[in-house]
């Protein structure tokens, strides 16, 4: 989870040279689908966390008290709102040959 959180994808938009994301499968749809799922995976893992780390401020009363302002809870959704979103991670890992894949049609 580190890696993901550690990741020097861009936080902002920027554009890639379309050779070098179809290179590895010489399809830039493949490249894409390939790219798109990792993202789901990665979608995935960071929400998981996400929940994991706010349900350590979870609480189960009603008192208005507690469910006015929980500053650790803010930083923390803070923390992640300032992370790379997942497609960019998932590009960048594409980029950088961090991604297996495998083509069973080619190897039958």
């Amino acid at each position: 989870m580190s890696d993901l959180r550690n990741s020097n994808a861009p936080v902002s938009t920027e554009t890639y040279n379309r050779d070098k994301i179809d290179q590895p499968t010489e399809n830039v749809y493949e490249a894409i689908s390939i790219i798109s799922k990792r993202a789901g995976q990665i979608n995935a893992e960071l929400k998981k966390e996400l929940i994991e780390k706010l349900e350590e401020f979870a609480t189960y009363t009603d008192s208005l008290d507690e469910i006015f302002e929980n500053k650790e809870q803010i930083e923390v959704s803070k923390f992640y709102e300032k992370l790379p979103k997942p497609h960019a991670i998932a590009v960048q890992e594409w980029l950088e040959d961090k991604i297996y894949f495998r083509n069973t049609e080619k190897e039958q």
